[in-house]
């Protein structure tokens, strides 16, 4: 489609904040914490969910597969636990930034609404629930509390030369370090370990602020279900090589969104989400990280609904505390709704008629649901998808597509 860019204008109103912010670095402005404090807090994250015919979120396995995080990363138990875990909600890195004039420690705590905690870096103190208890994959739908995660204490140390923990994968868990962020350094048993940033990740059940129902005719109706705006919605559709996005910006009530002309590209796409990022409080560089870490989640086929959350949604679900506390803390998370749309639904039948393997790979994790909704809307062929999909998929049913 023919999008009109709104980069220029979220730069423009972002970055008149920031016109004073410190001399460049390396071409771009050095981020320095407000006179007033030694600490910054920046943070980004996704949430994302699947939504059924009605355009709720629905039951799901969110991280079926194999991890695509690199091996230095903690894991609640095993790391083949969070696969078998359903919920409605797959919590996405959230990295946590600090930005410091001078070494400081901090202690950090994040809760986590009706959630597990699955994955974390550096080392944490405090995990709740227990790793060593039994979990199993119905227990988020059971009465366990909710989770947390905790950094008893963590050094911020601008200026360091750090040595990040690396491994051969190409897991995109590194385009996150591309920022002015300050390292951090957490003390372990086994000795120090070194971060741009706090990160982890989880599964839980909460409601998402947003309901999306696509249409026969190819329209897609996205409601706010909560009282707070919703700073802006994106509607993405990728069909092969083609894809198209509409921005539909802030949402109050409910909207009617005609389907993307599948004629934009990819840079105009992630040029725009930039741009909304930055209207939210983020950096320039931090924004640029996050659409780059995602962007192949993101922009891969099918058709979603992307959206900012609203803050107080945030700290409700994902309370934080820091102590001492920062400044200013910004947190700036992107809510995925995936959608079923009839498009979706005949491009997955037809692939498994023609087993083609090719095509039902794209689908990946959300093959699951996907399925789900073809043998609910059509019981007489429920037996007959089963089988094509096990003759077609097998091992790549447990195993989504490397990114």
């Amino acid at each position: 489609m023919a999008t009109i860019s709104l980069r220029s204008l979220f730069l423009s109103i972002a970055l008149a904040g920031l016109a004073f912010s410190g001399p460049t670095v390396s071409g771009r402005t050095a981020h320095q914490s407000p006179a007033k404090s030694d600490l910054t807090v920046h943070e980004w994250g996704t949430f994302t969910s699947v939504a059924d015919r009605t355009g709720q979120a629905v039951k799901w396995h969110p991280t079926s597969g194999s991890s695509d995080l690199p091996n230095f990363v903690e894991h609640f138990r095993t790391a083949d636990f969070k696969g078998s875990l359903r919920g409605t909600v797959r919590m996405e890195t959230p990295v946590l930034y600090f930005y410091s004039p001078s070494e400081t420690t901090v202690s950090v705590r994040v809760g986590f609404s009706k959630g597990v905690i699955t994955e974390w870096y550096p080392h944490a103190s405090h995990v709740e629930p227990d790793p060593k208890k039994v979990l199993p994959d119905s227990a988020l739908f059971e009465s366990h509390g909710d989770g947390s995660i905790a950094w008893d204490s963590v050094t911020v140390e601008p200026g360091l030369a750090a040595s990040f923990p690396s491994d051969r994968s190409q897991a995109h868990y590194y385009a996150a370090r591309e920022t002015a962020a300050a390292p951090v350094m957490v003390r372990t048993r086994a000795g120090m370990q070194q971060e741009k940033f706090l990160f982890y990740r989880g599964v839980s059940i909460f409601h998402v602020p947003v309901a999306a129902r696509s249409m026969a005719d190819g329209k897609v109706v996205v409601k706010n279900l909560g009282q707070d705006v919703i700073p802006n919605v994106i509607l993405f559709e990728r069909r092969g090589d083609r894809i198209g996005y509409r921005l539909s910006g802030a949402l109050q009530g409910e909207v009617q969104l005609d389907p993307p002309e599948l004629n934009s590209t990819l840079e105009s796409l992630g040029n725009d989400l930039e741009g909304v990022l930055i209207a939210q409080g983020l950096y320039a560089d931090e924004a640029r990280a996050m659409v780059e870490t995602w962007k192949l989640s993101w922009f891969e086929e099918g058709s979603r609904v992307l959206y900012i959350v609203p803050a107080k949604f945030v700290n409700a679900v994902l309370p934080l505390s820091i102590n001492p506390g920062p400044s200013q803390t910004v947190r700036a998370f992107v809510g995925r709704l995936e959608l079923i749309t009839p498009a979706t639904e005949q491009a997955v039948e037809n692939a498994l008629a023609a087993h083609d393997r090719a095509t039902i790979s794209k689908y990946g994790r959300f093959l699951e649901p996907i399925m789900e909704q073809l043998k609910a809307e059509n019981p007489a062929r429920a037996e007959e998808f089963d089988r094509e999909l096990t003759t077609t998929y097998q091992v790549e049913l447990a195993e989504p597509p490397a990114k």
